[in-house]
């Protein structure tokens, strides 16, 4: 496998592909950030209550998980990482384009779970895409990766919000849509034939079988389960936050979509200042460390937020 990489290392200089892929991971997350600014409107407007907005987001994160393995096993069979990546960013933004056209909570649900299908995509195609192309700046590079994320989050409310006082949210649904087309159609162009991991030669390729062999062996590693864990109950966290606290600021406090979207891009904006540092950290310290650190930071932040009072 060490051969397998070094051959397919990126030169050092080559940043190119990096800054794409993190451009389109600044989109998948450019449309859920877009999302969950979008929900107190939807929620007005198809008399939805606490429950309901809860239930789409419920869709989306439970069709993610339902085809994160699925999709996991299709980006390690299939050579085309490029062509996956803008797959999967299309399929993501598409779905949206298809909310600004119905009235019914049903076909709502459905669409927000499409957006969760294509996301189960991007990162399993990306960070071993990246983990290849630059074996000897893994920290830096994912933190970077993690970065484009951020800013997709950070950015996406202020400029939605700001839309939202002179278009209809349907009206921005469908003008959204542009961006993450013009980059789908970058990586295929750019990207598109980029096989990295699963090119095979005769008498070298792996069966369904031997593949699955591998996979129970993998979930036995007590290392990887607990990781699992722990982003799962961030992504919870995360999650309900990110859902709620747009509903309770427009419905409860009164708020404008512009002020929504500027505190929403203050949540965001210390994870888009923080991802590089701590990359560059665990290229120095390990990962052990940073990730420990993270976790206890955002437990006190929490339990600060609980004892915050109104």
């Amino acid at each position: 496998m060490s051969s397998v990489v070094a051959a397919q290392a990126a030169p050092r200089h080559a940043w190119r592909e990096l800054w794409l892929i993190t451009v389109g991971h600044g989109l998948t997350h450019w449309y859920p950030a877009t999302f969950y600014l979008l929900l107190p409107l939807i929620g007005n407007e198809l008399g939805l209550s606490y429950s309901q907005i809860g239930l789409i987001m419920t869709c989306q994160y439970t069709a993610a998980a339902v085809a994160n393995v699925p999709g996991g096993v299709l980006v390690d069979t299939v050579g085309r990482k490029g062509l996956l990546m803008g797959i999967s960013l299309f399929w993501v933004g598409f779905p949206y384009l298809l909310i600004g056209f119905t009235h019914s909570y049903v076909m709502l649900l459905i669409c927000i779970a499409l957006v969760g299908f294509g996301n189960s995509l991007w990162h399993p195609t990306a960070i071993p895409t990246l983990g290849q192309r630059y074996p000897e700046r893994k920290g830096l590079v994912l933190s970077l990766h993690g970065m484009g994320g951020n800013v997709g989050d950070a950015i996406a409310p202020l400029v939605i919000g700001a839309a939202l006082a002179v278009f209809s949210w349907r009206e921005v649904v469908v003008l959204n849509v542009a961006p993450g087309l013009v980059v789908a159609l970058l990586i295929f162009a750019m990207l598109g034939s980029l096989r990295l991991g699963a090119k095979k030669t005769q008498g070298d390729g792996q069966s369904l079988g031997d593949y699955l062999a591998g996979l129970k062996i993998l979930l036995r590693n007590r290392a990887l389960i607990l990781l699992s864990i722990g982003s799962s109950f961030r992504t919870m966290t995360q999650s309900a936050l990110l859902t709620f606290l747009p509903v309770y600021l427009a419905r409860d406090m009164g708020y404008s979509p512009v002020w929504v979207g500027a505190c929403l891009f203050a949540l965001q904006a210390a994870g888009f200042a923080a991802a590089p540092v701590a990359g560059h950290l665990s290229d120095r310290m390990g990962r052990k460390q940073i990730l420990m650190g993270s976790m206890l930071t955002s437990a006190a932040v929490l339990v600060m937020m609980a004892f915050a009072g109104g």
